[in-house]
């Protein structure tokens, strides 16, 4: 998947955020609310460790689709779409991923 795939998605999820929730299941999402959307999403990834525990790529691959396109959607009711999270991995490109968790704000190293 490229980022203009994920750019077109959006585009799609979008327009179907407006349409009619009974009609849309991404409407009917939107219309739900947040707490909805984080619920699927927390199934999705739910789903999607498991099929990596169990080691099936097919189911792997499948559910990290339905993972994405549901974080796309939470993007979405945020106001927010790929090209942020886009951006911030290419922030962080040359960066030690320890030194990058260290800059952050607020983090806790004594949990590791």
């Amino acid at each position: 998947m490229s980022d203009e795939t994920l750019a077109r998605l959006a585009e799609v999820l979008e327009a179907r955020r407006h349409a009619n929730p009974d009609e849309s299941y991404v409407a009917g999402l939107h219309a739900a609310g947040l707490d909805r959307i984080l619920r699927k999403l927390g199934e999705e990834c739910t789903e999607t460790v498991v099929a990596a525990k169990n080691g099936e790529s097919d189911a792997i691959v499948y559910e990290t689709a339905d993972l994405w396109f549901h974080s796309l959607v939470m993007l979405s009711h945020c106001g927010l779409g790929p090209a942020e999270v886009l951006g911030e991995l290419e922030r962080r490109f040359g960066l030690s991923g320890l030194a990058e968790k260290a800059a952050r704000p607020g983090t806790d190293d004594s949990a590791r």
